[in-house]
């Protein structure tokens, strides 16, 4: 076995082996060469090479969210360090472990004018659960702290940050490993399964007769089907699920902004919840944020093992256990309670989606069109990531089949790291892996395709509608210069080059027909990754959108 000859890089090494965290993210420097040695000569890690700090912690970021595992990130001294906090931002907010290992000039060379040296100590204070700064020397005291750091972004599933400082000479090897380092142990903290004054829930939950449950962004099998029954049949219960909570029923309202982008304050008044009980992650619709912190549950209930946001300003309990363990603790004890309160808003949900259909046969080639084919024409059982910006929001309009499990950047809604994400995503996974992007976001993260991972059958589907087609769907809008170059960033550029430095294949489409056409050949073929862009009109987007929710009334 060959080792860096420096003591303190062995320790990282040999502890982070001892922790099971076994994948690695390098990117190319050269203070950080005593642990690419270590680790890219050390069969227990599987290690990755990606050139660009941003892009290769955002691909990180794609496989632990993936396999549930941290996942480690290598890089050298100065600002490649700061690259890294797009996506450890992410990984606070989105609860995904993420190691980011920085090698450091010693403190000696710091603030004194030497080259590629910032101030690197606790650079992610804001936004990480654990920060170790090391000393120089190999010791116990950086062992517990190296310890410590790994623990808690496995417990508090967040990213932590170990800094090193290493002193030249950066490359030397030993086959000796010349330290033992202290490993700790721990016990994974998994939150209770049962509820504390249950009795108490219980009497409120079954005097309710307007009960209301919202998921965010959750992962896929996580709650038992007869828990999904069991909410399903409640007439006093209305389930709201995104996109991105891989929850189905027939019976739940999978497109909350078709149900009540229409609502008057009459219709807001009458669907009201007395109890409002949320699990998952970050909500994508602002509708449904503006309406319950308007109308406030009596009681707002929120689940998870470790944070609860008080998103609408109503937060009346925080029950710190997994979201199945509470259904099966509290729907047992409970009756079902006379009520029209989900009749009433299945009616109205059911014409709107009469509605919808109606007006989606009848629009012409544009962004809620292209959505609605290229979400049809996605293979069974894959995996679906999405960018942010306008195309989670028309996602969030089309019915999506309950095989494909769905993810999206939600925890900062950043659209800097998308591509990367999903590619880290289909290397994490082994299921078939397409993304949905718009035109900014590529265009934006277009370093990720500079990565030799990429599996072959990975598929990106992008639209481009010409510039930010968000800032045209939000209030403000005017189709002056100011607003094309500052908001939209209106461009005439395309991916088709991209593809062929990248040895992509390139599929393109204009309109309905060369969709359809290109599009059997996009899922045929699988000898390279492919790249099918699509053109829509940039002016019409955002009026056929508009029109939608008018018609829906």
């Amino acid at each position: 076995m060959i080792y860096p000859k420096i003591p303190l890089a062995q320790s990282i090494i040999e502890i982070c082996s001892a922790k099971g965290i076994h994948t690695i993210i390098i990117s190319p420097g050269s203070r950080n060469a005593p642990l690419t040695i270590g680790f890219a000569q050390n069969p227990n890690f599987k290690c990755y090479s990606i050139a660009d700090e941003r892009c290769a912690a955002f691909f990180a970021l794609g496989i632990a969210q993936q396999t549930k595992k941290p996942t480690a990130l290598v890089c050298t001294s100065g600002s490649a360090l700061l690259n890294y906090y797009p996506a450890v931002a992410e990984a606070f907010y989105s609860q995904i472990p993420l190691i980011v290992i920085s090698a450091d000039r010693p403190q000696n060379k710091i603030d004194i004018g030497d080259g590629q040296t910032i101030r690197q100590q606790n650079v992610f204070q804001n936004h990480s659960v654990f920060n170790a700064n090391l000393t120089e020397e190999a010791s116990e005291e950086n062992d517990l702290k190296i310890n410590k750091a790994l623990e808690t972004a496995i417990l508090q599933k967040g990213p932590v940050h170990i800094n090193a400082p290493f002193e030249e000479p950066l490359y030397e090897t030993t086959d000796i490993l010349l330290v033992h380092p202290k490993i700790t142990d721990y016990n994974e903290i998994i939150g209770t399964k049962s509820i504390e004054n249950v009795k108490e829930f219980v009497s409120i939950w079954n005097s309710a007769k307007q009960k209301l449950i919202l998921t965010g962004v959750n992962e896929a099998g996580s709650i038992d089907e007869k828990t999904i029954e069991n909410l399903a049949k409640d007439p006093s219960i209305v389930v709201l699920t995104e996109t991105t909570s891989n929850l189905h029923h027939p019976t739940f309202i999978n497109s909350i902004d078709t149900l009540i982008t229409p609502f008057d304050d009459a219709d807001f008044k009458e669907f009201e919840p007395e109890i409002l009980v949320t699990f998952g992650g970050m909500v994508v619709s602002k509708r449904i944020k503006g309406f319950l912190r308007k109308y406030k549950p009596l009681h707002h209930w929120h689940i998870d093992t470790l944070r609860a946001y008080n998103t609408f300003n109503a937060l009346t309990q925080h029950f710190v256990m997994q979201p199945n363990d509470f259904f099966n603790d509290l729907l047992p004890r409970t009756d079902f309670v006379n009520s029209n309160y989900f009749k009433h808003i299945n009616e109205v949900y059911q014409l709107r989606k009469i509605k919808k259909q109606k007006y989606l046969d009848k629009i012409p080639f544009s962004d809620f069109k292209v959505f609605e084919k290229v979400i049809g024409s996605l293979p069974k059982n894959s995996q679906l990531q999405i960018s942010n910006s306008s195309a989670i929001r028309y996602a969030q309009l089309i019915d999506i089949d309950s095989s494909i499990e769905v993810f999206c950047n939600r925890g900062t809604s950043g659209i800097d790291g998308s591509t990367s994400t999903a590619i880290g995503a289909s290397v994490g996974s082994q299921k078939q892996t397409v993304f949905i992007t718009g035109d900014i976001s590529f265009l934006y993260d277009s370093n990720a395709l500079w990565n030799s991972y990429i599996p072959k059958n990975f598929k990106i589907i992008l639209i481009n509608n010409g510039g930010g087609g968000i800032f045209r769907i939000l209030p403000g809008h005017e189709e002056k210069p100011v607003f094309n170059t500052y908001f939209e960033t209106s461009h005439h550029l395309t991916a088709e080059h991209l593809a062929k430095m990248y040895q992509m294949n390139y599929f393109t489409a204009t309109d309905l027909d060369s969709l359809e056409k290109s599009i059997s050949s996009f899922y045929a073929i699988n000898d390279a990754p492919n790249i099918l862009e699509i053109f829509t009109p940039t002016a019409e987007n955002d009026l056929i959108l508009k029109q939608y929710f008018k018609e829906l009334i």
